[in-house]
């Protein structure tokens, strides 16, 4: 018996948390792993399944061991639509929590599938924290995934540490962060509000790295030559293990297929034509790119600084916008009239990023710095004009201004939560500087391009045969492999 179980697949199965941004890269490292002859399954619901079946779908005719395991979410036990079941942008503040209750419904149902699908192991999002002991409980590894860059981690643990920011008179004065291998400043104002004053998400995370150190260890989309130094003292100042794989998107998403579905679900052909036809038609390096992500969203007042800019920068550009309910007349005639002279594009709503960064009209973007767009940029070879919004974004715009010098900063001042406004406008002058620079010929622009392609070139080298992300990929799929051995022979 034992030994028809050593030539079964190791079973792994993932559980992403049900939002845009942490169910595209988790479901990518999925497909890493059916890529590398694990056999997969990933549970979820069916409104977040929409979002990746397309490209489990087509690995599955690739050969590979993957599949969707959903389960029905608990909409009218906890007062919903049919349907609503993911956090998103437009996602109302009511509805939120009753999301958040559904999903803690589901948690008996999720640890019973754990078990009656045989796992050898379980790799979840670290919004799942009990996760480690329903593993516990199994006698498998945990393996929890962290979303955002290991400089985020770091920076959050050396401040719920050593309290740098406590002690500041005013939340505009800076602090620098004790203990990171960078001489790296902040203002209180930057900081997510959980760590300027306990809250119930300060207590969430607590739970979340407590149950980390619970886990076989953590993952990370991200690799060695853009956060070596980070790995390492995150290892060290945690003491807990940690694998990078990235970059994961650039790794399984290399056909044109891939790219263009990524993170979305897509009913009907979208206008790629268009776009496409008016990048092509540009010249090389010259359009700017201009996206805040899936879960950003800005007042109509911000919406008309950011328009003013592009309008009058001396740059072309493509620029996705949010589809809004009340409308916004001021940005259907702004499109009419740079439609008109060729100077921009609008793009309303999802847009295929991957396949439009990788092309070459694009020269840099300007971003909220949410870590799934900052790796597609870094894939991409890209400098990036930065704009942090909400939750860990403040400190990947460390990493990409002032560690690896790849982007220039538009000067945001202000974290807020994910779902509401702030109030903060940054003005079109500060906007505009920042394109001028990030786009412009000077010496200290082209550096920043330089570096940004050096660091393309690694991305790709990391995924390769004998590259960092590949052999911890192999080693990681070796450990699982001889932990499962150890389990079937200790029974």
């Amino acid at each position: 018996m034992a030994t028809e179980y050593c030539d079964e697949k190791l079973k792994v199965i993932f559980l992403p948390f049900l939002s845009t941004s942490h169910i595209i890269p988790m479901v990518d490292i999925a497909r890493l792993f059916a890529m590398h002859d694990v056999d997969v399954t990933i549970i979820t619901t069916p409104a977040a399944a929409k979002l990746f079946q397309g490209s489990t779908n087509r690995d599955s005719s690739r050969g590979r061991s993957i599949r969707t395991h959903t389960v029905k979410f608990p909409a009218s036990q906890v007062g919903l639509p049919d349907g609503v079941e993911t956090f998103n942008v437009n996602t109302p503040l009511d509805m939120i929590s009753k999301i958040g209750k559904g999903l803690s419904l589901l948690q008996g149902e999720f640890e019973q599938l754990f078990e009656d699908l045989k796992a050898d192991c379980i790799v979840t999002d670290m919004f799942y924290p009990w996760t480690a002991d329903a593993a516990a409980k199994l006698g498998i590894p945990r393996l929890m995934f962290l979303g955002g860059s290991y400089l985020a981690h770091s920076a959050q643990h050396s401040l719920k540490k050593y309290g740098p920011h406590k002690d500041m008179q005013s939340d505009t004065h800076k602090f620098a962060f004790p203990d990171l291998p960078h001489h790296l400043e902040m203002t209180r104002l930057q900081l997510p509000d959980w760590l300027r004053e306990p809250n119930g998400y300060t207590y969430l995370m607590d739970m979340i790295r407590d149950s980390e150190k619970k886990s076989y260890c953590s993952l990370f989309d991200t690799f060695y030559d853009l956060e070596g130094t980070y790995q390492e003292h995150y290892k060290t100042a945690t003491g807990t293990r940690t694998w990078s794989l990235g970059p994961v998107s650039l790794w399984v998403n290399q056909d044109a297929s891939d790219k263009a579905a990524r993170g979305h679900a897509k009913e009907e052909e979208e206008e790629e034509e268009g776009w496409l036809k008016w990048l092509n038609s540009k010249p090389e390096k010259s359009v700017l790119y201009v996206s805040f992500g899936s879960m950003s969203k800005f007042p109509s007042s911000q919406l008309v600084e950011i328009a003013q800019a592009l309008e009058e920068s001396s740059h072309d550009f493509m620029w996705v916008v949010k589809k809004r309910d009340d409308g916004d007349g001021f940005l259907e005639e702004f499109e009419k009239r740079v439609k008109a002279s060729n100077k921009g594009y609008v793009i309303w709503g999802w847009a295929p990023q991957l396949l439009i960064l990788e092309n070459s009209a694009i020269g840099g973007l300007v971003t909220h710095c949410g870590w799934n767009t900052i790796m597609e940029s870094v894939n991409a070879g890209l400098p990036m004009a930065t704009w942090p919004l909400f939750a860990e974004q403040f400190f990947n715009e460390k990493l990409v201004v002032d560690v690896q010098k790849i982007g220039v900063a538009v000067g945001a001042k202000e974290w807020r939560p994910w779902n509401d406004f702030g109030k903060e406008v940054v003005k079109k002058e500060d906007i505009g500087k920042a394109i001028a620079l990030l786009m412009s010929s000077g010496e200290e622009s082209a550096e920043m391009r330089r570096r940004a392609v050096a660091l393309g070139s690694a991305a790709k080298r990391a995924i390769q045969v004998g590259g960092s992300s590949h052999n911890n990929m192999l080693e990681l799929v070796q450990e699982l492999k001889s932990l499962r051995l150890e389990r079937i022979h200790g029974n």
